[in-house]
């Protein structure tokens, strides 16, 4: 999966569960501070050090205000391959937000996201001295999803944890159980919408083959309490394979990228009778515009 997918992907899970990520990786906040009151977005870039550097991946921190007036701003990095991660650079990004947000706590923090063995650590900390003098020091929050157990966090009630289940460790005989979870615990923990959409996310990140699919709905059929989720998400895969299609016949006739008009994403928030009838839609009207409007205005 390319980088900006991926970055992609995991920031939305932050516009989507802000709370509930904050109370996951943070969640002594709460209790120094009472409850979150307010959540506010910064999509703003940091400046460039030159303007030949690309673009920062790091570019949504995040504020939270809490009941007892205090103020973080906590900044989000998801990494997927270590290799690509710089302290240095969130070094430097950190030091501009603290400079923009004198009053704020700023609390940098890294998500390794790969399911493997390391050989090597990434960086933790800076530190620069000068005789008995402390010149530079600089840590950030560090989370490895590989060194949590999944089976330790199956009961926790959290659609963020329930989503990243199969990016934590497991034994391979735990493998179908683990995705099993993730699908059922999330199910019942989000809204519909919400579930089409993540479900993609799980399936796209536990690396799931179409015979463990096949096994993992057998074992739903087999509990009647889970059978209608087997259902349920077969008929997302029916919904999948037209969505794919819409994608494909609007790329044709409007001459566009279904990827960097975020098409497939929006298409799969739309139900069956949506997608029969968008389908007509795109044979009768001759400007994308018209498309666009449609979908944003079913899903405001």
């Amino acid at each position: 999966m390319e980088r900006t997918s991926h970055d992609h992907n995991f920031k939305n899970l932050l516009l989507d569960f802000p709370k509930e990520s904050l109370n996951w990786i943070l969640p002594d906040a709460t209790k120094k501070w009472g409850p979150i009151w307010h959540v506010e977005f910064l999509r703003q870039e940091p400046k460039k050090d030159h303007l030949k550097d690309a673009h920062v991946a790091l570019d949504m921190p995040i504020l939270f205000y809490f009941e007892h007036k205090k103020v973080i701003l906590w900044l989000v990095e998801f990494q997927e391959d270590k290799d690509q991660f710089s302290i240095h650079k969130l070094g430097r990004y950190t030091l501009r937000l603290m400079e923009d947000y004198p009053e704020t706590l700023v609390i940098p923090t890294v998500i390794f996201t790969d399911r493997k063995e390391w050989r090597a650590d990434v960086d933790r900390q800076i530190d620069m001295s000068y005789n008995q003098t402390n010149l530079l020091h600089f840590e950030y929050l560090y989370i490895r999803l590989f060194d949590f157990y999944a089976r330790d966090y199956l009961h926790v009630e959290n659609p963020v944890v329930k989503i990243l289940l199969p990016k934590m460790k497991y034994e391979p005989h735990e493998r179908i159980e683990i995705i099993s979870q993730s699908y059922l615990g999330l199910f019942k923990l989000v809204s519909s919408s919400l579930y089409n959409k993540y479900i993609y996310f799980i399936d796209i990140y536990s690396e799931i083959k179409e015979d463990e699919k096949q096994i993992l709905f057998q074992k739903l059929q087999e509990n009647k309490e889970t059978a209608m989720l087997s259902e349920y998400i077969k008929d997302l895969g029916r919904q999948e394979g037209n969505t794919l299609i819409l994608a494909h016949l609007a790329s044709k006739k409007y001459h566009i990228n279904p990827e960097n008009e975020g098409l497939p994403q929006k298409l799969k928030l739309l139900s069956s009778d949506e997608l029969l009838e968008l389908s007509g839609l795109i044979l009768e009207w001759n400007t994308y515009d018209k498309v666009q409007s449609w979908i944003d205005a079913r899903q405001k």
